[in-house]
């Protein structure tokens, strides 16, 4: 066979989302507000003395570092698209960049349940006005952020092996049967930390508020208990979904289903199969199919056509003895 026909029968591993570069300069515009409005904070409470300003500069930093995770990883995975030292391709390093944005803020709600609680056993002295007028100015910022990061899915759908006639197939297949339609887990995790930084935003003006009428001082670190509850679950939540994709969970038990009753078709059944995402919007299958009267691989290929969000199949068939 020549290695110009040879080249027809091959394919890449390109599974990025439909929107990775899209959502690769969103999120880098956002790690430069984010560190804009750091170093604003960090200089202007230097100059003036104001400690609030100081540690939500700091703060912010904190989150501007996560969020170049994410700006990393969507450049990583772009840069490294053709190497061939990632079997699956690049595809699930957003996901890995989201575990570690995860990881991150729950450490970032840990660090809030500890000041909060020292602030109700020692408390200290507010300068209410300017940490409200501080307060805002975070809450601009990351409504801006979380603005820049808004609704941006993709569509995706989760591996193992053993046999012997194989067949391998790229298609962007476009069928509307059961699957879920997915989140860029890389974009929703630098969401996550701009809505985290938000809801901090919005409990302290709030907290501060009523702590300046009312003189109930225990009101800021009471609030702040309950913002790093809420992040924490957000943490835990991201943490779930992409550890999920990174550790091959099956992808989506719809599209399973409609999988096997394709393949399923007179004597052919599925003794195998396993479905993993690859990338956002992009799933990899594996099945093996024994049959009294077995056909090509590129049959059963077929039969899976126009399945959207499948980019990846690998058939083997085994004739049954019986």
């Amino acid at each position: 066979m020549h290695s110009h026909s040879i080249e027809q029968w091959t394919h890449d591993h390109a599974f990025l989302g439909e929107k990775h570069d899209e959502n690769e300069r969103r999120t880098w515009f956002v790690v430069v507000l984010t560190l804009v409005m750091m170093v604003g904070e960090i200089v202007a409470g230097s100059l003036f003395g104001s400690m609030a300003l100081l540690a939500d500069g700091w703060h912010m930093g904190t989150h501007a570092a996560a969020l170049g995770i994410a700006a990393f990883a969507y450049r990583f995975a772009r840069r490294h698209l053709g190497n061939a030292h990632f079997t699956f391709g690049t595809g699930k390093f957003g996901d890995l960049a989201a575990f570690a944005s995860a990881v991150i803020l729950g450490l970032i709600a840990v660090e809030i349940a500890y000041e909060s609680v020292l602030r109700l056993i020692n408390p200290v002295p507010i300068v209410y006005g300017e940490a409200i007028a501080v307060a805002a100015l975070g809450l601009c910022v990351n409504l801006a952020s979380a603005w820049l990061l808004r609704d941006s899915h993709d569509h995706h759908h989760h591996g193992h092996d053993h046999g012997h006639s194989h067949a391998h197939d790229d298609h962007g297949d476009h069928d509307h049967h059961g699957h879920h339609h997915h989140h860029d887990n890389n974009l929703r995790a630098a969401y996550v930390h701009v809505m985290a930084d938000a809801a901090t935003s919005v409990l302290a003006i709030a907290a501060l508020a009523v702590a300046m009428y009312s003189g109930w001082v225990w009101a800021d670190p009471a609030v702040g208990l309950i913002g790093s509850v809420v992040i924490a679950s957000w943490a835990f939540g991201l943490i779930k979904t992409s550890g999920a994709v990174l550790l091959d969970v099956r992808a989506d038990e719809k599209l399973e289903r409609v999988i096997r009753a394709r393949i399923e078709v007179s004597d052919d059944r599925v003794t195998d199969l396993h479905l993993w995402q690859v990338g956002p919007g992009h799933c990899a299958v594996l099945l093996s199919v024994v049959s009294d009267k077995p056909k090509q691989p590129a049959v059963y290929k077929r039969r899976l056509a126009g399945l959207k969000g499948l980019s990846h199949v690998t058939v083997e068939v085994e004739t049954c003895p019986h």
